[in-house]
């Protein structure tokens, strides 16, 4: 029972840390500040609905689609490490990851995109879901995915009040946790890679 806890609490971190509901608030509130309480609210959760499918896809068809192109566990482990380092690495810095931005997308539909992807499910949010599920058969797919639909709910609940939370917590809060989070990708990106390295060389020997 303490390694399902273990495992829980290591998939919320991970998934918390690479979405960043608060840096990803200010985003929400920055893209859809002049529209009504309305219709932000349903800008925000078309956008989660559809973040949340994208993740179940992945989750659910990760094992398929290693299969159908020949990829191993290792290889995702590897890559998606070196994918969620840059992203945290990033974040550390001070400065958003082109992985996860917004800048340079002119569709109409912001639920679609820039919110959706890749703000929420991007590169780095696919990799991490791929490993965990992957990793752990079916008990994992089920991990992954209902830790990932509480996130989805916390996300929802941040870009709902996007305004009273970032008066609370203002800029340099908001600088301090994009930090914090940067960190801790950066840490869980680095265990990816050499927990996928590791496999990889126990294989060859």
């Amino acid at each position: 029972m303490s390694d399902l806890y273990a495992q829980l609490i290591s998939v919320f971190i991970g998934f918390f840390a690479i979405m960043n509901p608060l840096a990803n608030t200010a985003a929400f509130a920055a893209l859809v500040g002049d529209k009504s309480k309305a219709e932000q609210v349903k800008i925000a959760a078309k956008a989660l609905i559809i973040t949340f499918f994208v993740i179940l896809s992945f989750s659910l068809l990760g094992k398929a689609i290693f299969h159908l192109f020949g990829i191993t566990i290792d290889a995702l482990r590897i890559t998606g490490g070196i994918l969620v380092f840059i992203v945290g690495y990033h974040m550390l810095s001070g400065y958003g990851s082109k992985l996860h931005s917004a800048e340079g997308d002119d569709e109409t539909d912001l639920a679609v995109s820039p919110l959706a992807v890749p703000l929420l499910a991007g590169p780095g949010t696919i990799a991490t879901a791929m490993n965990y599920s992957a990793s752990g058969g079916v008990a994992g797919i089920l991990i992954t995915v209902s830790v990932f639909a509480v996130l989805c709910l916390i996300t929802f609940i941040c870009f709902i009040f996007s305004a009273k939370i970032l008066a609370v917590i203002g800029q340099s809060g908001l600088s301090i946790v994009t930090r914090l989070m940067g960190l801790i990708l950066a840490v869980i990106g680095t265990q990816m890679f050499i927990s996928g390295v590791a496999a990889f060389v126990s294989t060859m020997s």
